[in-house]
């Protein structure tokens, strides 16, 4: 019993006429009669009585039209699913990204890409640059936001949004009381930095640019992620180097200031598989470097 037996019989199920379903199939007569007596031959039933006048549905072909129009309805759903994911119109975006991304550049691009491609489900989860890199590696995500970027002969990266650094100090300290404070000032401070591993890490670059500045922290906290740096900075712990995009989601306890000394900045970069031709994965990208164009030129 293959689909076009099936649509044959439903056809001549709902018109109880040979001549009739000939016509809506667009084929003569004879073979159709000859496909549905083949076709009652290999299940061993009849599912037509026949007379001169009419023909009538036996119960076993009651049973079966139920059964074929569900059948060829499921089919039909699954040709147009498929065709809609083949288009780019819907389907599954696996996006993971590192905590710092989810300010400003991600939420942006991710409301970009949902009005673009409203039935696309998007996948979202938060890694550090090494689960990233691990996860694309592996296939277990489709693209990747990382800070600053992926290096990695499978992985092709570029930066989508470059910003500076700023201090985070507690709300209640002599610092948030500053209006200008150079990073050189503050070698005796206690540095919350992340994350905590893997190293070489972002912590490893503030610590860098300290050194540009003639000192390293008499103090370090370490902290896994940027959140954690955070919060521990609104108790009085310490003070934090982050991206200034962090500095648009207000926390308790915590003063964002820009700082005079080195500054070399960061950047989030949007990365790929270099083998990965997915149409989800290319439209993500194309709109990824879209932004970066726009960003680029609304910076001057």
């Amino acid at each position: 019993m293959d689909f076009k037996r099936l649509t044959y019989f439903v056809a001549v199920a709902e018109e109880l006429h040979f001549g009739r379903a000939a016509t809506r199939l667009g084929i003569a007569q004879p073979p159709l009669s000859r496909q549905i007596a083949q076709l009652e031959a290999e299940l061993g039933v009849t599912l037509f009585d026949r007379s001169r006048s009419a023909i009538r549905r036996t119960q076993a072909g009651d049973a079966l039209l139920t059964r074929a129009r569900d059948i060829l309805d499921r089919m039909e759903q699954a040709e147009r699913e498929v065709r809609r994911i083949g288009e780019g119109a819907a389907g599954r975006l696996r996006i993971a990204f590192i905590g710092s991304a989810s300010h400003g550049v991600l939420p942006e691009l991710i409301r970009e890409f949902r009005n673009l491609y409203p039935d696309i489900e998007l996948a979202l989860s938060a890694m550090n640059n090494a689960e990233l890199k691990t996860a694309l590696i592996e296939r277990q995500i489709d693209v990747a936001f990382a800070r600053p970027a992926l290096e990695d002969d499978e992985i092709r990266c570029f930066p989508i949004h470059e910003e500076p650094l700023i201090l985070a100090v507690p709300e209640e300290s002599d610092l948030a009381r500053q209006d200008r404070i150079a990073l050189a000032d503050l070698k005796r401070e206690t540095f919350v930095l992340y994350p905590r591993r893997p190293r070489p890490s972002f912590a490893d670059h503030i610590i860098e640019i300290c050194k540009k500045e003639g000192f390293i922290p008499a103090s370090e906290v370490l902290a896994q992620d940027y959140q954690t740096a955070v919060s521990l900075v609104s108790v009085g712990v310490g003070i934090s180097v982050v991206p200034r995009s962090v500095s648009q989601s207000d926390r308790h306890g915590v003063v964002f200031r820009d700082y005079e000394g080195f500054n070399p900045g960061t950047a989030i970069s949007f990365a790929v598989r270099g083998d990965n031709q997915g149409v989800h994965t290319r439209n993500f990208q194309t709109l990824a470097q879209k932004f970066a164009r726009r960003v680029r030129k609304d910076m001057g």
